[in-house]
């Protein structure tokens, strides 16, 4: 019988692969799909990305767990420019993906996830990150699926402590609630101005995409378009000059 355990190298399920360490539990290996933002840029927000590569996956190879990281064949930008075939946006692109239906999370994560594991043995036992606080999650384990994380108590709040223990906590959780995507429409403000602020390469991409014509979706989140939210980055910088300049002049 082969153990895995999905391992996005956030918190949670990082978690259960120092977890299965800890307590001896059969784990073979660590499966992790790294969702592209297109053929040669990751959709990992570049810090969570080194962390993966640099810290986390060797030390779990350290310790006798085979790494698995794979790709889809679909990207974010191959499904943004993806024309529409039916319906009331036939002939549209796709354009931006939908915070409650995203077709990244569908397409370019989930199934490849599903491809890789038909095959994989049958009776493969497949470790969640789910937290014992977590009932909803855990009340959708299927079969041959098991919580590491209910068996031994271990609540949300918790994990940060685990992955702190191992000195594998990932960057993310600076400026971050949750381990996600850096075109994610789900990004809270904070993880948008980190990107406005350390990643312009990346930001300028977005502000390119926004100028596409033709798009099924104009909004990048339930509220903004994408140049919107840049208007009010730099109208907020802006202000702070000012700020900054009134008080020198004051001073």
């Amino acid at each position: 019988m082969k153990y895995i355990s999905s391992c996005s190298f956030g918190k949670d399920s990082l978690s259960t692969v120092l977890i299965a360490i800890e307590h001896d539990e059969p784990i073979d290996e660590a499966v992790c799909c790294e969702v592209m933002f297109d053929e040669h840029i990751s959709g990992e927000v570049p810090e969570h990305r080194e962390f993966i590569y640099e810290q986390a996956k060797p030390y779990l190879e350290q310790h006798g767990i085979k790494v698995t990281i794979i790709r889809g064949e679909r990207t974010f930008v191959s499904e943004f420019f993806h024309v529409v075939g039916k319906g009331k946006c036939a002939g549209k692109i796709w354009g931006w993906p939908l915070c409650s239906r995203c077709c990244i999370q569908r397409d370019c994560k989930s199934r490849p996830l599903d491809r890789y594991r038909r095959t994989l043995p049958a009776d493969t036992i497949q470790y969640l990150g789910f937290a014992t606080d977590e009932q909803d999650r855990l009340l959708r384990l299927g079969e041959n699926k098991i919580s590491l994380l209910e068996k031994y108590g271990i609540a949300e709040k918790d994990t940060f402590q685990i992955c702190k223990r191992h000195g594998l906590l990932s960057p993310i959780y600076e400026f971050a609630n949750r381990n996600g995507c850096f075109f994610c429409p789900n990004a809270k403000e904070r993880e948008l101005r980190h990107l406005y602020d350390y990643h312009p390469d990346l930001w300028a991409r977005f502000l390119e995409l926004q100028q596409a014509k033709n798009k099924c979706t104009e909004l990048f989140n339930r509220d903004f378009r994408f140049d919107e939210i840049d208007a009010i980055f730099r109208l907020d910088d802006a202000q702070y000059s000012l700020f900054d300049k009134h008080k020198g002049d004051s001073a």
